[in-house]
């Protein structure tokens, strides 16, 4: 096979890698940027506390429905002429959401944003590739840019939270333009033309399939959110419900019908990548709910101001830079499996500290040191999904797999946080008809019930992991995995692990599972207690207890 590509200039290898890396992390932080200021906006506005999460979902539902064409697109038009397409995009959305006069046009705003997230970031990696020819070179470019990447979204909170507290809310997205202006500038000078699939054909543009799994995810998000105001038998409901069903199954049949579909049916059949796109959009509800529900309790209930919760965050900051550090050396030791299924624990067990929050009581042990637990499982998640998904494709379907796990992501985040947000506000109405006194205590009580919800989520996404991804991947692949070296032929449709040497010794796979199940195990007994606690405590405003 050969690569089609075309130069236009020589890459500059250190502007290239900030260009490339500056609008990576700006897109990525824009999932998060945004929480900390919601309370702001909801003020600024007049936004009610379900209308709020179309803020967040807006942006979310474009960027992972149209994430795979804008890939497309770069293979089509050139990746760095669609990059810096996306980079204007992006930043004229940012400059006309921050002088938005209603919550209408901000959402507008924030859905066009994903639509400029989604023709910057997918040709990333492949423009990296370009600028870094060399494999050692390629390997620590690769390495800033997924620390970038994994560090975006915690360093969006905390960022989000100065800006608002400093200026006000409209500086959250304000400062996405001369963060764009400079990615122009860098990406102008530095990044080199490539454009054509990596077998040297270039592949048709799948719109229909795009528009189509677009329209479906925001239908159903509509159709979730509506269930606050209508009952779920409704006529509200069930159109935008029915309609979403017949959307994903028309998108199915496209799929299918399409040779060069978005989603190839081919890829999916590989139990690594479908158990790795699984648990990467169940751990999307668990980030997005986490940050956003989080954000508000601190500045609602608790009463920080934007500056202070934003640096609540920080120690998770810290932590997740850390771990996804940590992820590619833990991979290359134990495979993917067994720290996604730990970092993936770690971030449920903080969900089920996180479900009991209040008005009262330290903030040290309520919000810090569980966030900073979901840290640990959000740095390594990162790492650990794109090496279990990438090391069991091959070379050309890398970056198809990329961003089946971005899409996965951000589609994934937008639905859960829509539900969560009807069951969040549900609790409260429901505790505020008893005692309309307590508005304070009861969203508190609705924040926790969401995030205990969140919690069962990711005993799925652990269950997943633990009994669908089968690859185990060595070193090398790890390594194939992050870019250092060539990948190798296409792996078995089963995936079976390399047969064993004669003078290896014996792989500890049962050890692992040992350790996985009884963690799984500790994970439900915690789980329960919660659950039965939180159905036989009264509620903190008086002896009657919570339904």
């Amino acid at each position: 096979m050969t690569r089609r590509a075309t130069a236009s200039r020589r890459p500059s290898g250190g502007l290239a890698l900030a260009a490339i890396c500056l609008g990576q992390f700006m897109a990525v932080l824009d999932t998060t940027i945004v929480n900390v200021a919601l309370p702001a906006i909801r003020r600024s506005l007049a936004l009610s506390v379900v209308d709020l999460q179309w803020v967040m979902n807006a942006y979310l539902l474009t960027f992972g429905g149209l994430l795979l064409l804008g890939g497309r697109l770069g293979d089509h038009f050139g990746r760095r002429r669609v990059y810096l397409i996306g980079a204007v995009l992006f930043s004229l959305a940012s400059l006309a959401g921050g002088f938005s006069p209603s919550g209408a046009a901000l959402i507008t705003a924030r859905a066009i944003q994903g639509i400029g997230a989604a023709l910057l970031t997918p040709g990333t990696l492949s423009l990296l590739t370009a600028a870094y020819p060399e494999a050692r070179a390629r390997t620590r470019a690769i390495g800033i840019w997924s620390a970038s990447t994994g560090s975006a979204a915690s360093i969006g909170v905390l960022l989000g939270g100065v800006l608002t507290q400093a200026l006000n809310w409209r500086w959250v997205l304000f400062v996405n333009v001369p963060l764009g202006v400079l990615v122009l500038l860098l990406g102008g000078i530095a990044l080199s033309e490539s454009r054509g699939s990596d077998d040297g054909a270039a592949k048709r543009l799948d719109v229909p399939g795009a528009l189509l799994i677009t329209a479906a995810m925001t239908l159903l998000v509509y159709a979730v959110v509506d269930t606050d105001a209508h009952p779920w038998g409704s006529a509200h409901t069930l159109i935008p419900l029915c309609a979403s069903v017949a959307l994903l199954a028309l998108f199915a049949l496209v799929e299918v019908r399409t040779r060069d579909a978005l989603v190839p049916i081919s890829i999916l059949r590989r139990r690594a990548v479908a158990s790795g796109v699984l648990a990467v959009s169940l751990f999307g509800v668990l980030l997005t709910g986490t940050y956003y529900f989080l954000s508000l309790y601190l500045q609602g209930p608790r009463g920080l101001s934007p500056l202070d919760a934003g640096l609540a965050f920080l120690p998770a900051t810290v932590v997740s830079v850390l771990a996804s550090a940590s992820g590619s050396r833990l991979c290359a030791r134990f495979g993917p499996r067994v720290p996604l299924a730990f970092g993936l624990t770690c971030s449920t067990l903080a969900l089920v500290w996180l479900s009991r929050v209040g008005v009262h009581g330290s903030l040290v042990t309520t919000a810090l040191l569980p966030s900073a637990l979901f840290g640990i499982g959000t740095g390594l998640c990162f790492v650990c999904v794109t090496v279990l998904v990438t090391s069991a494709v091959e070379r050309r379907e890398a970056g198809l797999a990329s961003g089946m796990i971005n899409a996965g992501r951000q589609i994934g985040g937008s639905i859960g946080l829509a539900g969560l947000s009807v069951l969040a506000a549900t609790r409260a109405h429901d505790l505020l008809a008893i005692h309309p006194g307590a508005p304070l205590a009861a969203s508190a009580s609705g924040y926790g019930r969401a995030f205990l919800v969140a919690s069962a989520i990711g005993v799925i996404a652990v269950l997943v992991v633990i009994t669908l991804a089968r690859v185990h991947p060595t070193p090398a692949s790890v390594a194939v995995a992050s870019g250092a070296v060539e990948y190798p032929a296409a792996p078995s449709e089963d995936m079976a692990p390399p047969k064993r040497q004669a003078n290896q010794p014996r792989p500890r796979g049962t050890t692992n599972h040992i350790v996985l199940i009884t963690a799984l195990a500790a994970l439900a007994l915690v789980l329960v207690r919660t659950l039965r606690r939180a159905s036989d405590e009264p509620s903190s405003e008086g002896s009657s207890p919570r339904r």
